[in-house]
């Protein structure tokens, strides 16, 4: 699946069974919570907490609800993720093609 592809999936699964997107503030809010979720399973599996009993680990599951919501601010603010991720790689590559290479702390 492409990322256009996605975006359309999610905009046509809000159209069918979302009723209407959430607003863009609440979107943002509850994007906040998703990376929250996916930092807590980052801490528990990779860092030095322990996970609690009945918690969801499924770090997949999460990074795809992550996914989810800046698909939805995507398609309601009419950015194309694609166009986006694609310039955003250009602009990482001219500013930092040199940067990592040489940075001592890296090797």
């Amino acid at each position: 699946m492409t990322i256009a592809e996605a975006q359309q999936l999610v905009d046509n699964w809000i159209k069918s069974y979302g009723v209407r997107y959430f607003s863009e503030l609440t979107n943002m809010a509850i994007l906040t919570e998703e990376v929250g979720e996916v930092a807590r399973i980052m801490a528990r599996q990779y860092g030095d907490q322990s996970t609690k009993p009945g918690e969801n680990n499924e770090l997949a599951d999460e990074l795809a609800d992550v996914l989810w919501v800046v698909m939805c601010i995507a398609n309601q603010t009419g950015i194309d993720l694609t166009e986006a991720l694609r310039k955003n790689i250009d602009k990482k590559t001219s500013r930092d093609k040199e940067r990592h290479k040489n940075n001592p702390k890296l090797k």
